[in-house]
């Protein structure tokens, strides 16, 4: 099953249960994928793009924030 709902810098940050303002601070420094969709000069990402990030991140702790 695809979920193709977007995710803001919020819900990402609720998934990997960091602060919005880390999130921000990964795609600056080019360590998240790049968005899947702009709206308004927002970035957005599908669920599964960050599911799949995370999955493969550095320090992944064994699926922490995977859900």
């Amino acid at each position: 099953m695809t979920d193709r709902s977007l995710w803001s810098y919020k819900e990402i940050a609720a998934h990997i249960q960091v602060q919005p303002d880390t999130v921000r601070s990964y795609r600056k420094h080019g360590l998240l994928p790049p968005p899947d969709h702009v709206e308004g000069g927002r970035p957005f990402w599908y669920a599964d793009t960050v599911r799949t990030w995370v999955a493969a991140r550095p320090g992944n702790r064994g699926g922490r924030g995977v859900t």
